[in-house]
């Protein structure tokens, strides 16, 4: 149990700002606009390394440098003590970040946030038109 948080502190890391495509590359995102998810969380990063088999721990109290008001990092083992991956299809960092933002929209989280927005919307319009009648008069 002792010897687990050493190996933690040598695992790669994954801060949410990588995959986000609301950011630019100056405000430290990796990969193209195209490939990247809007607003990514630590948890749905968590999720999926958890579904894609790769070890992983989350650290909600650490914060992304160029940004210390982005809370949260995830590390992440590719491969195993005796070198072999733990995903023969992720092979590296970027590959992973990749997948991650792939997988990210189809979360269960966010597919549940999608459909009351939907919704909300058209309620929220009328509503508004509504207020200004009353405002008018």
């Amino acid at each position: 149990m002792q010897g687990e948080p050493l190996n933690i502190k040598k695992w790669n890391i994954i801060y949410p700002v990588y995959i986000n495509s609301k950011k630019t590359v100056a405000e430290g995102r990796r990969i193209s606009t195209a490939k990247a998810c809007e607003n990514p969380t630590c948890i749905e990063i968590g999720d999926c390394c958890n579904y894609l088999k790769i070890p992983f721990a989350i650290e909600l109290d650490k914060a992304y440098p160029r940004d210390f008001m982005q809370r949260g990092r995830v590390r992440f083992q590719l491969k195993k003590e005796d070198g072999s991956l733990w995903n023969p299809e992720i092979g590296s960092k970027k590959q992973l970040m990749l997948r991650v933002a792939e997988l990210i929209p189809k979360h269960q989280g966010r597919m549940k946030k999608q459909e009351p927005a939907a919704n909300t919307t058209t309620t929220a319009g009328s509503s508004k038109s509504g207020k200004g009648g009353k405002k008018k008069k």
